[in-house]
């Protein structure tokens, strides 16, 4: 009688229970990673699960449990850093997430970089436009990095291709975490006590307003150009989740400053679904990038 393969099916669970959690969190996520490769979608949100365990810490829900958020964050951050050197976790979502890093190459860096951010949600209430870098590079840009390297977990392209898609993936990144601290302006300022954009400590005016969906759209348009790079596995899920997100700022674009210091400006559930779409559609419409061979 063969031996069942217990690892395996411990394996696909761990895996199901990630994808939990982002059907938890994220609407708009969710149904982008819905048209990603089920490779690729498994990995995804085994990341996205590590990542909002982390949001989770620093953003409340470990000081209503009674818990000490930043020893809790830094027991964290051990336990993931550690978490590719194991194969067997009790964790789900760790486990889940060791499978992934360890396919996927994840840079520790990286990782170190968004637990350093997150550490600063902890302790800092304002930002200078240095701080606010630093922070958005840790929080989100290197997770569009991570995300990029689950994208091309078998095989990655040349430098000079490599850089480029880099540089759109970290304006992804930005893009994303810029849109949600308008969108989160009211929860973050009068729950949270935080204020992430220079200025905007005492009220969010119009012309600050004006000036940072002027820059969110700078770094979707950066974005935006290396989609058509993107291996078809990955690419009509990141061209929905850019759509989904300007929408988003569009929406934000049309509402008075004061509006949002009241209310979450949200996407209505039948334009997700256009936009979605479109994006299946547009995104098949391409050509399948050429990819030269390391050295080139």
């Amino acid at each position: 009688m063969p031996t069942p393969d217990y690892l395996h099916r411990y394996d696909r669970m761990a895996d199901r229970a990630a994808g939990e959690v982002i059907a938890a969190y994220s609407t708009s996520f969710g149904l982008s990673t819905a048209l990603l490769a089920p490779s690729v979608r498994r990995d995804i949100r085994n990341l996205y699960a590590m990542v909002r365990i982390a949001d989770e810490i620093v953003d409340g829900t470990a000081a209503q449990a009674g818990t000490d958020p930043a020893r809790d964050l830094d027991a964290y951050e051990r336990a993931v850093l550690g978490a590719p050197r194991r194969r067997f976790h009790t964790d789900p979502v760790l486990h889940a997430y060791a499978n992934t890093a360890r396919r996927c190459d994840f840079d520790p860096h990286h990782v170190q970089a968004f637990f350093a951010s997150m550490r600063r949600d902890l302790t800092d209430t304002t930002y200078t436009a240095t701080t606010l870098d630093d922070y958005i590079y840790g929080s989100a840009e290197v997770i569009g990095l991570l995300c990029l390297a689950a994208f091309y977990a078998e095989r990655r392209p040349g430098p000079a291709e490599w850089a480029r898609l880099e540089h759109g993936a970290r304006c992804l990144g930005a893009a994303f975490q810029k849109i949600n601290f308008l969108r989160d302006f009211a929860e973050d300022s009068h729950q949270l006590g935080r204020a992430y954009f220079p200025g905007t400590e005492d009220k969010l005016d119009n012309p600050a307003k004006d000036a940072i969906i002027a820059d969110i759209r700078r770094d979707l348009d950066a974005a935006d150009a290396i989609i058509p790079l993107l291996p078809r596995s990955a690419r009509a899920g990141v061209m929905a989740a850019s759509a989904l997100f300007a929408e988003l700022t569009t929406l934000i674009d049309g509402v008075d400053a004061a509006e949002l210091s009241r209310r979450r400006v949200r996407v209505p559930a039948h334009r997700k679904a256009l936009l979605i779409s479109r994006a299946v559609a547009t995104a098949s419409g391409f050509p399948q990038p050429h990819r030269r061979n390391e050295h080139d």
